[in-house]
């Protein structure tokens, strides 16, 4: 069985390129190995770019903040080149690692994950009516981020081990929406609604792909929106974040303001923008210009063009992240691919709908370009397990070196659910 069986498109594909590349003289251990280089030297190079963004307009948007409440301009941007620095030196011991190891920790490392949820409830720092952060100092981290990462790792290997029992729902969507119930209750908790949101929408789509039935996963998520909408409107300040986001300029001054502001920042870059560091919302007037924000004064100073640019980086990302998926060698690696691909492309979604007005106020910030220590090291951590997985691709067509315990399953057909005593991980 092939790791591409699923699309019998993508292997004709590959051997009429292969067979053409063949007559050339190219032997095929080429071929297969310039495939692999070519998508990680891709997500390689698409973090790069979009850190790079970052750094710069983390710089231009929180200048005024930071000489007003720091007298300095460099505070933020030089904490934020040290998080980057950091994250980049774990993405790079990642992406070195055989990613079939992550089997081996992934539920030690759920476990501290959801210890550190529960110590954030306790010791950690309070900060605007919320508990994200624990550590000590200028030491902080937020376990929520951490999660995103424990988490899909975890469902990615229960989720291939219990590949001949798929369609069993007992042994495959039980326990990851157990798990999911129990993270995502600590994380309201905090109360971080924007985080639980990005968390649902990574369990759904890896149980979608792994083949878990369409019905029941519907129905979960249906409820799933219920809650969310409830607790939404339950809690005052949330309530307030919805129906200004639905009616902003019923009140522009209050509920409405960061709405508003940051529609006016984009509206005022209009094409071509006014210019890099010539951004007027980051003078007081839109909060949190350089974290969850940071979209609306990059169309501000970049204008419609810099913001499209930004969007094509997380749609090829999202693209080579796709692809990575589709030749990895075994599910495991596949529903790893697939788990940190939604995780970037569905925050960015969520962060840059709420800059446009077209979604709620989560607050979630922008994937490697809004301000944010945990958010930055803890997606570095994520690119290089798609890293990991892109070393090891295989191209449609050949078959996978049996480098780790779980062997491809078809995507489509899988074998008949047996009785749930079988099913152990």
């Amino acid at each position: 069985m092939t790791s591409t069986a699923f699309d019998p498109r993508l292997s004709r594909l590959w051997r009429r390129r292969k067979d053409a590349a063949l007559r050339l003289g190219l032997p095929k251990v080429t071929l297969v190995a310039t495939r692999t280089k070519s998508m990680f030297l891709g997500i390689g190079f698409l973090i790069a770019v979009l850190n790079l963004l970052g750094l710069v307009m983390v710089m231009s948007a929180s200048s005024a903040y930071a000489l007003d409440r720091y007298d300095t301009l460099w505070y933020h941007v030089t904490r934020q080149v040290t998080w980057t620095l950091a994250g980049a030196a774990v993405l790079v011991a990642i992406a070195r690692i055989d990613y079939h190891r992550f089997r081996r920790i992934a539920g030690p490392a759920l476990w501290v994950s959801l210890f550190l949820l529960v110590a954030v409830l306790v010791i950690g720092n309070a900060h605007n009516g919320s508990r994200r952060w624990v550590g000590f100092g200028n030491l902080l981290i937020q376990p929520a981020e951490l999660v995103k990462l424990t988490f899909l790792i975890w469902v990615a290997d229960l989720l291939s081990r219990r590949a001949k029992w798929i369609h069993n729902t007992q042994v495959t969507l039980r326990p990851v929406l157990v798990a999911l119930a129990v993270i995502a209750g600590l994380v309201l908790l905090q109360p971080n609604l924007g985080t639980t949101i990005v968390i649902v929408g990574i369990a759904l789509a890896m149980c979608f792909v792994a083949g878990v039935p369409l019905g029941p996963i519907a129905a979960w998520a249906g409820a799933g929106i219920g809650l969310v909408t409830a607790l939404a409107l339950i809690a005052p300040y949330r309530r307030d974040r919805v129906l200004s986001f639905l009616h902003p300029m019923s009140d522009p001054k209050g509920k409405g303001y960061q709405n508003v502001q940051s529609l006016v920042g984009l509206a005022s870059g209009r094409f071509g923008g006014l210019g890099l560091g010539a951004s007027r919302a980051k003078f007081g007037f839109l909060p949190y210009a350089h974290s969850d924000f940071i979209f609306a004064i990059i169309g501000e100073e970049l204008g419609l063009v810099g913001a499209l640019v930004v969007v094509s980086l997380f749609v090829l990302l999202g693209v080579l992240g796709i692809r990575i998926a589709l030749h990895a060698p075994d599910r495991f690696g596949m529903l790893l691919a697939v788990g940190v691909t939604t995780w970037f492309l569905f925050q960015a979604f969520v962060n840059i709908g709420a800059v446009v007005g077209v979604l709620p106020v989560t607050g979630v910030p922008l994937p490697f370009v809004s301000y944010g220590g945990s958010s930055m090291l803890f997606s570095m951590a994520g690119a290089g397990v798609l890293l990991a997985v892109a070393r090891q691709t295989t191209p449609p067509g050949t078959r996978a070196t049996p480098t780790g315990p779980t062997p491809t399953v078809d995507l489509r057909t899988s074998p008949p659910a047996p009785s749930p005593e079988g099913a152990r991980s």
